[in-house]
């Protein structure tokens, strides 16, 4: 018979095991990760799926073939890592799946490797959903109410977006509206589990510039929509910061020239952040 001390110490060998395995893993997963990244993005790129990018994105064409190897790469470890639901019926092709990665991956140029690490499901619908709404109105009564919405981020797992907008957005670049672009900027704001209209930095150094570059013209935006002017960043954004990061990433891409024209301390704030010069494309 064993006695008790020696199953005591037995257990406790098995329990040191059991923790320094699961240390191990939890040290080594990152590198793993990684590691399964860099396999994914060494693989050819589907050629049916090459079809679709430069149907349905724009500005593909207009990349260089160093920047056209580096978002194929990119797209294919989205799509191993993220999971597409179809709602009300819509059933996910992988037109739809590949269209909104395309777009979605522009963000990932600034040396993001992280691919967007909150983001589990992304839903979509097939063209504008409501939810319903809980307001305090200017009474301070709390009001219910039924809204149409094309797209929105979580700050946990998913994103939802409208199919019939991702479209409509994809077929008129220059228009200044991209959902994809919009919600995914969200998703870099919300990595560090806050919408604040401050993404993660590469330095520390870096917040002070972007704080008052993006102060200022937040609330030049405020100022305008105020007074009735016209400006090319949509008014949108002038609802609060994280909105106004979300809408100035959608001019940036799609109305560079005019962007960099009238506000070009944001446009090269940005243009350091995506790492991308969007003037270069001549759409």
């Amino acid at each position: 018979m064993i006695s008790p001390g020696i199953w005591a110490t037995v257990w406790a060998i098995i329990f040191s095991i059991v923790v320094s395995a699961i240390a191990i893993g939890i040290l080594i997963y990152p590198f793993f990760v990684q590691w399964q990244r860099e396999q994914l993005m060494a693989q050819p790129f589907p050629k049916h799926w090459l079809n679709i990018v430069e149907i349905n994105l724009a500005i593909y064409n207009y990349l260089d073939l160093e920047q056209q190897k580096q978002l194929q790469g990119y797209i294919l470890v989205f799509l191993k890592e993220k999971q597409f639901i179809g709602c009300l019926g819509l059933q996910i092709t992988e037109e739809m799946r590949v269209t909104i990665a395309a777009i979605a991956c522009l963000l990932l140029f600034g040396d993001r490797k992280t691919y967007f690490p909150n983001l589990r499901s992304i839903l979509v619908y097939p063209s504008a959903y409501v939810v319903n709404e809980v307001v305090i109105n200017e009474s301070y009564v709390v009001e219910e109410r039924l809204v149409a919405r094309l797209g929105e981020s979580w700050t946990k797992d998913q994103l939802i977006l409208s199919w019939e907008q991702v479209q409509h957005d994809a077929s008129h670049w220059q228009d200044g509206h991209n959902v994809v672009l919009h919600e995914f900027a969200h998703q870099l704001d919300q990595e560090d589990g806050q919408a604040e209209g401050v993404p993660i930095l590469p330095r520390t150094l870096d917040y002070a510039a972007w704080a008052k570059v993006m102060t200022a013209e937040y609330l030049q935006l405020c100022d305008r929509i105020d007074h009735g002017k016209k400006t090319i960043i949509d008014s949108y954004g002038a609802t609060n910061p994280a909105e106004f990061f979300a809408v100035t990433t959608e001019t940036f891409f799609e109305k560079p020239q005019q962007l960099h024209q009238k506000h070009p301390d944001l446009y090269e704030l940005l243009q350091r952040y995506y790492r991308l010069d969007p003037r270069q494309w001549s759409i």
